[in-house]
């Protein structure tokens, strides 16, 4: 397997996992009560896990220098992940995991194709190219397809 084919399974796997968080997260919310408790169960849960892989994998703690040397806006991709749980969660059980995935694949498509394109917060440059706006489109087709009423 070429070490592209690992990357291209590992962000499909990745997706795959998605709706079945979202799932579990939706029926937890049936016992937590509001999206926000069950946002923080489900980060408390990943950070546990996080901290379980982390040491069994002897991975060093990051120092204090080198901490320092970020800067605030680098720590607002975990703001960012606890805004996507909580919106899952709140639409889910109101138009369905498939719907609220669809709308979520589209607004990240959208989104990647402006940071690639612009090559923002220091990711490679890759331009959106007629081809690329072309794929986005249809996904923008299939997300039209599965809210459409029968």
């Amino acid at each position: 397997m070429s070490p592209r084919s690992i990357y291209l399974v590992t962000a499909l796997i990745g997706g795959a996992v998605l709706p079945v968080q979202v799932a579990l997260n939706a029926f937890l919310k049936r016992y937590v009560g509001q999206p926000m408790q069950v946002t923080f169960i489900s980060y408390l849960a990943g950070t546990l896990a996080s901290l379980t892989i982390c040491f069994f994998a002897r991975y060093p703690l990051p120092t204090w220098t080198s901490l320092s040397q970020t800067s605030w806006w680098m720590w607002v991709g975990g703001c960012l992940g606890t805004l996507y749980v909580w919106s899952t969660i709140f639409a889910t059980p109101k138009i369905g995991a498939t719907l609220t995935l669809a709308l979520t694949i589209a607004g990240q498509m959208i989104a990647a194709l402006f940071l690639d394109h612009y090559g923002v917060i220091g990711l490679t440059k890759y331009p959106a190219s007629p081809l690329r706006i072309t794929g986005i489109v249809f996904v923008i087709i299939g997300v039209s397809l599965v809210a459409a009423k029968k």
